[in-house]
C-alpha cells in the first residue's frame, strides 16, 4: 500500500509546495503520493511563489508543475499523513478534519525533535535568505520522514 503524505501551509505557494517538491525528489519513484495544498484557496491555480522556484532550482528541484489548491474534505481520506508547516495551519486543520478521519495530523518539524524550531517560517514577506530557510528545514524533516516511514530514497542522504 502507498504511503499518501499531503503537506499543508496557508496559501500552498511557498511552504507546502516546497516540501511537496522536495520529498518528490528524494524519493524513489512510486515510493509514495505525494502532494500539497493551503488552508485558504487565495492562490487557487497559481503556480509557487517565484522566489521559491528559484531557491529550489538552485538546488535541483523544479516546482514548475506544481498549482495551488485549497485543502478539501477527501484529503483527510485520501492522505494517511498530513503535515502542517506551522501550528496555526495544524489548527485549522483540525477544524477542518471531518468527523471519522483516519489521517494523521502533525506539525513537519514534529519530525525533527531536537529542532528548536516547531513551526516552518513562512518567507512570503521577508527576503531571500527565508527561502532557503525553509528548505533547509523541510529537506531535514522530509529525510526524517523517509526514513521513519522506510521510504525509498531516489537521491544520496547527504544534507543540502
Amino acid at each position: 500500500m502507498t504511503t499518501r503524505i499531503l503537506f499543508v501551509c496557508l496559501g500552498n505557494i511557498c511552504r507546502s509546495p516546497a516540501a511537496q517538491g522536495v520529498m518528490d525528489a528524494l524519493l524513489a519513484p512510486g515510493a509514495a503520493e505525494i502532494d500539497s495544498a493551503g488552508i485558504g484557496g487565495w492562490h487557487a491555480g497559481d503556480p509557487p511563489d517565484p522566489r521559491m522556484c528559484a531557491a529550489a532550482a538552485a538546488r535541483g528541484i523544479d516546482l514548475s508543475a506544481q498549482r495551488a489548491r485549497k485543502v478539501l474534505p477527501e484529503d483527510f481520506a485520501r492522505f494517511d499523513l498530513i503535515l502542517a508547516m506551522d501550528a496555526d495551519n495544524l489548527a485549522a486543520l483540525e477544524a477542518l478534519r471531518p468527523a471519522g478521519s483516519a489521517a494523521e495530523l502533525h506539525r513537519l518539524l514534529d519530525l525533527l525533535p531536537d529542532q528548536p524550531r516547531r513551526d516552518v517560517p513562512d518567507p512570503y514577506y521577508g527576503g531571500a535568505s527565508g527561502f532557503d530557510t525553509v528548505l533547509d528545514l523541510v529537506d531535514a524533516a522530509c529525510r526524517a520522514l523517509a526514513t521513519a516511514r522506510h521510504l525509498p530514497l531516489r537521491r544520496a542522504a547527504a544534507g543540502p
